[in-house]
């Protein structure tokens, strides 16, 4: 890849990425691959990789592959990320891990961010206190359980509120990490580490994560087999009273059973699942707007186009505007 000079030259910045027995590896490698890759990208490699963890040494992942660590240290870092696993989910795991966070936090580390459950200890160190953020969208629920101090956005691939960044589970960590880059160096910078990595330019943090409902599994039957229903009948009116039958609730138990299960309310689920629906067809070919609008059930073209920039930010041509160039610039690598 052919460098690129920043303009006044690249300073060097200290990138930790920080792990703990059973993290999850994708959560590392995708990160840890872009700051890589954008470093390369730059006359002076400005950015200088550190895998740290509070002892050092080597750590083992939850799918049994060890990383050699270094031992977190106390002087800040220019970007600190932590990563997700099952251990960062766990109350009783999450206390000497965050104590030292917070020890990092103050130092004057410039950004401090998590992937996937990496949530969790940002968390229970304090750090997300009022602030927004997000994690995967299967453990959105037990976050704003856990720490009801935080502002839960349940559905978004990363959030930034200040110097605190968080994304969702394993790939959502690379559209994160080139967010950064491109705050750091530019779009320029970030497009071109996109197309090494051979991922689409960086989906915007607001897009929601659509496989949420698409793999969505509620604790009852119940939940189950309306969420069924909805996959299977997209194009019809699906009111709360109609779904309600379906669950042979009434419609006020419904809507508190379903949002207890899914975090999502019947109508907000409905359109999602639609717009998902919606926007593989817009970005798979040349179909009419009108035509899929109607396909999916919205009643018009303009609802579609509203709910579109509802759910991912974006209305439908510019999906399909961003998926054909996306696709061309794969093409020419």
């Amino acid at each position: 890849m052919k460098s690129i000079m920043a303009e006044g030259g690249a300073p060097s910045r200290d990138i930790a990425f920080m792990v703990f027995p059973g993290f999850q590896i994708q959560d590392l490698s995708g990160p840890l691959a872009a700051f890589e890759i954008a470093g390369n990208a730059i006359t002076g490699q400005p950015y200088r990789r550190h895998v740290v963890s509070q002892t050092g040494g080597a750590v083992s992942s939850s799918c049994g592959l060890e990383i050699m660590t270094q031992k977190i240290r106390s002087e800040a870092y220019d970007t600190l990320l932590v990563m997700g696993g099952a251990a960062s989910a766990n109350p009783s795991d999450l206390l000497s891990i965050s104590q030292q966070m917070v020890a990092v936090a103050a130092k004057g580390t410039r950004r401090i961010a998590s992937v996937c459950t990496g949530a969790f200890i940002l968390a229970a160190a304090g750090l997300l206190d009022g602030r927004r953020a997000t994690t995967h969208w299967k453990h959105t629920a037990h976050l704003q359980r856990q720490f009801p101090r935080v502002k839960v956005e349940r559905d978004r691939i990363f959030t930034r509120d200040g110097n605190i960044w968080t994304s969702a589970g394993i790939t959502a960590g690379i559209d994160l990490s080139l967010a950064m880059i491109e705050e750091d160096f530019g779009v320029d910078v970030s497009h071109a580490t996109a197309r090494m990595l051979v991922v689409y330019h960086r989906r915007p943090g607001g897009q929601s994560q659509f496989s949420a409902l698409a793999d969505m599994e509620p604790e009852s039957d119940r939940i189950r087999e309306v969420l069924t229903y909805m996959r299977e009948n997209l194009a019809d009116a699906l009111s709360t009273e109609r779904l309600a039958d379906v669950a042979c609730l009434s419609p006020r138990q419904f809507g508190r059973a379903f949002l207890a299960e899914t975090g999502e309310t019947p109508a907000k689920a409905v359109e999602r699942l639609r717009v998902e629906v919606a926007r593989q067809r817009v970005e798979q070919g040349a179909e009419p707007i009108e035509i899929i609008a109607r396909m999916v059930g919205f009643a018009d073209p303009e609802r579609m186009r509203r709910a579109f920039i509802r759910v991912i930010g974006h209305p439908p041509q510019s999906i399909r505007r961003m998926a054909a160039r996306d696709e061309a610039d794969l093409s020419l690598q």
